[in-house]
């Protein structure tokens, strides 16, 4: 049995199995979500219910966030009953979320005012990657916080890999949100020009993964494509805002992301359509529905 107590705030399509996957590795576990009947599955197998983000802290020794947005991060550690309330010196916290660097070096400067430490350690797999403990998990802190941490990150991802000081893991996200990005759009313009030719998208999309072509945003979001399949396991609501934090980001920079800019622009088409809550991978519905063609 672990002896690390845990507390984990944020049990959504992400967080609810990453938790679930701490609780299965044997570490006490209290949680916290807003929405308080998502709390339930985890409850039954053993983990405590707190009654806010301050209590969630000082039931536990490591704090982890998984949280929707940086006004929610900012929130539940600096708020009314927030974890900063109830921070003690030895605590670890680990905010999971992807959100601006800005505001993971904001967490870890006040950590280190109260004596305690944070890691920044968003992740990239999806809900598939949060159930199967096979997310990539890219941190950014201090390396003896790292390594207190490792133990905990080996129990929901595979790929995990210490990026640099605080802030580089919300940097290292950006990027990876980027690549998502623009590959879903890539396969889009592949499966739809497929389409429009005449040619079954379905067996180009099985050439195309046989060569330098192939990667897992083709096998697994062109699939979803062809079968009409958009329930979320990643919203593309959330990719918008990753996609803002990379511009935001880079035209700090002075750093020329044109084509991040474009397919930004598409997914805010998208939502205004009312497809927010549907699955990143619909931004390839959204150029078959602007060829006029049926993709799935």
């Amino acid at each position: 049995m672990a002896e690390t107590r845990i507390g984990f705030i944020g049990l959504g399509i992400m967080g609810g199995p990453m938790a679930m996957n701490l609780l299965r590795a044997g570490f006490p576990l209290t949680v916290y979500n807003r929405t308080r009947n998502k709390e339930t599955s985890l409850v039954a197998e053993g983990a405590v219910a707190a009654d806010s983000p301050a209590a969630t802290a000082d039931a536990s020794d490591v704090v982890i966030t998984m949280l929707p947005d940086t006004p929610d991060v900012e929130s539940v550690y600096f708020g009314v009953d927030g974890v900063f309330n109830r921070v003690r010196p030895g605590h670890l916290l680990i905010d999971m979320s992807t959100v601006s660097p800005a505001i993971a070096r904001k967490i870890h400067q006040a950590a280190v005012e109260r004596g305690a430490d944070s890691l920044d350690a968003p992740v990239s797999g999806g809900d598939v990657g949060a159930k199967a403990g096979t997310l990539s998990i890219m941190v950014g802190g201090s390396v003896d916080a790292f390594e207190r941490a490792r133990p905990i990150f080996q129990a929901m991802g595979k790929n995990i890999v210490h990026v640099g000081d605080a802030g580089a893991g919300q940097v290292t996200k950006a990027c990876n949100q980027i690549v998502v990005a623009l590959t879903i759009e890539a396969v889009g313009e592949a499966l739809v020009l497929a389409k429009k030719s005449g040619v079954d998208p379905s067996r180009v999309r099985q050439a195309l993964l046989g060569g330098f072509a192939q990667s897992r945003v083709l096998d697994v979001h062109g699939q979803r494509a062809l079968e009409g399949r958009f329930e979320p396991g990643f919203r593309i609501r959330l990719h918008r805002k990753d996609l803002t934090i990379a511009l935001e980001a880079a035209q700090q920079l002075e750093v020329s992301v044109p084509v991040t800019a474009m397919v930004h622009d598409m997914m805010n088409s998208v939502l205004a359509q009312g497809w927010g809550e549907q699955d990143h991978s619909i931004l390839i519905y959204e150029l078959a529905r602007r060829a006029n063609i049926d993709i799935s």
